[in-house]
């Protein structure tokens, strides 16, 4: 399904206004903090949680996105309680689709345990990766996140590259969950460096879906495809974070799935570039 004319002119609408409260909105964007999504530490944090989200909040991280590490089977009173002691809070977490498909109470449980207002949803295995897996995957997106607005939650998708590169009946992944996707419910996690290695371009990205931009995952690329610390690759975050404010992005988290041991040198490298870069 292509994106019709109809589409992009309310999308075109939306960013002219947007574009107009831009300096007001990039004011209140620079005092956003910082956020870490945990999955970069995981081999630290699934040894030593608390330990972890302390050298975190020693760094200067204020926000974190729990994701992986087995965070999920933890203790999680126990995880806000470290939160609430070092000045940390949780605005969303990484749930499965698959979790929330045979749990959605406890997924809701969860989150509000946590702390956090939005649940987003990671990632997609290969079967949902067809024409067909991929819509009704999209139609429970929209049920999911209306059942999470009752709740009190909102709803996000944090994307890799194959949702732009698969192409089932000659149209991406990506084309179908915009299209089909209910705007008012189902926003989207920008992870920079997939949208990159996909070859797209971001900011394109960006001004096609104004205010539909819940959080970034700010993860930096070498020349040669490589996941690297923030300001140490290639990609113009400085360029893309012109655009913050027409994203109507909340959160900026540094995210790094292949950071090097011992992990927290890559990830004060990313923090201290980070707070200098963003807009």
């Amino acid at each position: 399904m292509m994106i019709g004319r109809r589409q992009w002119m309310a999308g075109g609408t939306a960013l002219g206004a947007t574009l107009a409260a831009g300096p007001l909105m990039a004011k209140s964007l620079k005092s956003k903090p910082i956020g870490i999504q945990l999955y970069t530490v995981r081999e630290l944090f699934s040894k030593d949680p608390m330990g972890t989200l302390e050298k975190v909040a020693a760094i200067g991280y204020r926000e974190v996105e729990y994701g992986g590490g087995g965070y999920d089977k933890m203790d999680h009173a126990a995880l806000r309680k470290t939160m609430d002691r070092l000045g940390l809070t949780s605005p969303s977490i990484h749930v499965a689709y698959e979790a929330l498909a045979s749990d959605f109470d406890g997924a809701v449980a969860m989150t509000k345990a946590l702390g956090a207002d939005t649940l987003v949803v990671p990632y997609m295995g290969d079967a949902h990766r067809t024409a067909e897996g991929w819509k009704a995957a999209v139609a429970n997106f929209n049920r999911y996140a209306e059942r999470l607005k009752k709740a009190g939650l909102g709803f996000a998708y944090h994307n890799h590259d194959f949702e732009f590169i698969l192409k089932p009946g000659g149209t991406s992944l990506f084309d179908t969950l915009i299209a089909d996707a209910d705007p008012a419910l189902v926003r989207l996690e920008l992870d920079l460096f997939w949208a990159v290695a996909a070859g797209e371009d971001p900011k394109a990205i960006i001004k096609r879906l104004p205010g539909r931009i819940y959080a970034y995952h700010v993860k930096d690329r070498t020349a040669d495809g490589k996941m690297t610390s923030v300001g140490k690759g290639v990609i113009d975050f400085a360029d893309i974070f012109t655009l913050n404010a027409v994203a109507g992005v909340k959160h900026f988290y540094v995210e790094n799935d292949q950071s090097p041991a011992p992990y927290l040198p890559d990830i004060q490298t990313s923090f201290t570039t980070l707070s200098r870069l963003r807009a």
